[in-house]
């Protein structure tokens, strides 16, 4: 790893991915901060972080962004692949139109990133991959069926990419984060608010809940980007990192008996049949 790494990060318009594009940029490394609407990242560009336009749905912008960075700054030596989306609901009821977008956003894009940058990381025989994951792909929750589908698959094909890439010298770290202060919440509640529930009309105020779950004692952003590229910067980082209020004790939920785990969180939601 160079003394000041060069650092792509993928969704940066606000929340986690711009606390962490601060955060590396404030340990010295070059930090090349992406959104898909270049005008969010204004007051990263005036702390003289480079900001780039990337939609990361779009091979195009992926392969533009990626030789832009490397061209700028002679290769990327880690990745973060932070971009996501939220989809929240009855799977009954969810237009298959948005589970199909999250999952381009949430799982096709990571890859897409990923083999962008391998070429060049390899050629150099080092670079680190970062993917966020998420609780929720440990611990499955009524009313948020394809988020925890998306971070389960992103967390399998970490482990698939953390083998494979080995070889080539490229460490894969995957970070999984609990709570985290966000626009999350705000994003998910703006989602499922879009739906007119039928079948779970009744349900509405557990799926706003579950919808606004992740800012619930939360952990502040900046305390979790620092300790994130305090890990991710480590000589020796781990290869799976929890972060943050929940990612400890959310897995040890998931591990409960099936039918004491769903009267669980049946209760935590409201889905009851009476």
């Amino acid at each position: 790893m160079r003394s000041s790494p060069v650092v792509l990060i993928t969704g940066c318009s606000s929340g986690i991915g711009r606390a962490l594009a601060l955060a590396f940029h404030a340990r010295g490394c070059r930090t090349v901060a992406t959104a898909r609407r270049p005008d969010t990242l204004a007051p990263l560009a005036e702390q003289g972080i480079h900001t780039m336009a990337l939609d990361v749905t779009h091979s195009d912008s992926v392969a533009a962004a990626v030789a832009t960075a490397e061209s700028a700054h002679g290769g990327i030596d880690i990745l973060v692949n932070n971009a996501g989306i939220p989809v929240m609901g009855p799977l009954a009821e969810l237009p298959l139109d948005a589970l199909r977008q999250q999952w381009e956003t949430n799982v096709t894009a990571p890859v897409a990133m990923v083999q962008a940058v391998v070429p060049g990381m390899a050629r150099r025989g080092r670079g680190r991959i970062v993917n966020i994951g998420s609780v929720s792909g440990i611990l499955t929750t009524p009313f948020a069926g394809p988020y925890c589908a998306s971070k389960a698959a992103l967390h399998a094909l970490n482990d698939a990419m953390r083998m494979e890439l080995k070889p080539f010298g490229i460490e894969v770290l995957l970070v999984q984060p609990g709570a985290i202060q966000s626009g999350f919440g705000d994003g998910a509640k703006r989602q499922t608010a879009q739906h007119t529930w039928q079948l779970y009309a009744r349900f509405a105020e557990g799926i706003a809940r579950r919808a606004g779950a992740s800012q619930e004692n939360a952990t502040p952003t900046a305390t979790f980007a620092t300790a994130f590229v305090d890990e991710v910067l480590s000589a020796r980082p781990r290869a799976i990192i929890p972060l943050g209020n929940g990612s400890r004790s959310l897995p040890r939920l998931a591990r409960l008996p099936v039918a004491m785990k769903d009267r669980i969180l049946a209760r935590r939601f409201g889905l009851t049949a009476s």
